[in-house]
């Protein structure tokens, strides 16, 4: 297993700096792109992260098309991929020692993967909720279900060990997507929308609002679906993201608005 990450400077600097906040109590943040990449605008993304050996995971979605792999950053080039069973629709995907978790969406089932190989391997885990986004903060998996409710589970059993509402300005904010959990927080896509926030897992409070509109072309854009798809980059303050069907990968930073 994974140790709890550092808290890296840019956290530091998002909780310390005097960037503005809304109305609602969460700075207001947008993304500064530092690179572009090719993506795969076939890949109708669930999942995005960066394995303990630095490579760059994706699961996609869709029954009879989703499937786990290895992506290259530089080219978008797919460097090895398992399918999983038409049956499923894959959804979130997170790394916990030598295994990877990808939950489905209505099939109340997460596969497991050897981490190393992408094997599928003869396990799964049951759960009683639709499947969206999945990530692990070290010591327990963090999952959504497009609801308000982000649910803790246990990264051996996937046993539910516990859950956090999450608020906005006191209200709840559903609809939260793809998930990755990187210094302490969980960074959450908001499907159907170009925002991503930043989610205390201990209060459930929403402390960032970051705005990812403008990434893609009016012309690209009319060609994809949502933006999905958020990884944060090991040693550095920057986060891939990207979206279902989209051409381009981002590398950005996020930063006062």
């Amino acid at each position: 297993m994974h140790r709890r990450p550092r808290l890296a400077a840019f956290a530091i600097a998002l909780t310390t700096s005097a960037c503005s906040a809304a109305g609602n109590g969460a700075l207001s943040l947008r993304v500064e792109v530092v690179e572009t990449y090719p993506h795969d605008p076939a890949a109708f993304t669930q999942g995005l992260l960066v394995d303990d050996k630095g490579r760059l995971l994706e699961s996609t979605g869709r029954y009879n098309s989703s499937d786990v792999r290895v992506v290259d950053v530089a080219t978008g080039a797919v460097l090895d991929r398992t399918p999983i069973p038409g049956q499923f629709f894959g959804e979130g995907l997170a790394q916990v020692g030598n295994r990877l978790v990808q939950i489905t969406w209505q099939e109340r089932k997460a596969l497991v993967f050897d981490a190393a190989t992408l094997d599928l391997l003869p396990v799964t885990f049951d759960y009683d909720s639709e499947g969206w986004g999945l990530c692990y903060d070290g010591a327990r998996l963090v999952m959504s279900d497009g609801s308000s409710t982000l649910t803790f589970r246990a990264p051996d059993t996937f046993e539910r060990v516990g859950s956090v509402g999450v608020t906005l300005g006191g209200a709840a904010l559903d609809q939260l997507n793809e998930l990755e959990c990187a210094g302490g927080k969980v960074y959450a896509n908001v499907w159907q929308t170009d925002t991503i926030v930043e989610i205390d897992p201990e209060s459930g409070r929403v402390s960032a609002e970051i705005d990812a509109s403008g990434l893609l072309s009016g012309e690209e854009r009319a060609e994809t679906d949502v933006l999905n798809g958020i990884a944060k980059v090991p040693g550095k303050d920057t986060f891939y993201i990207t979206g279902k069907l989209w051409p381009k990968l981002f590398e950005v930073r996020f930063v006062p608005r």
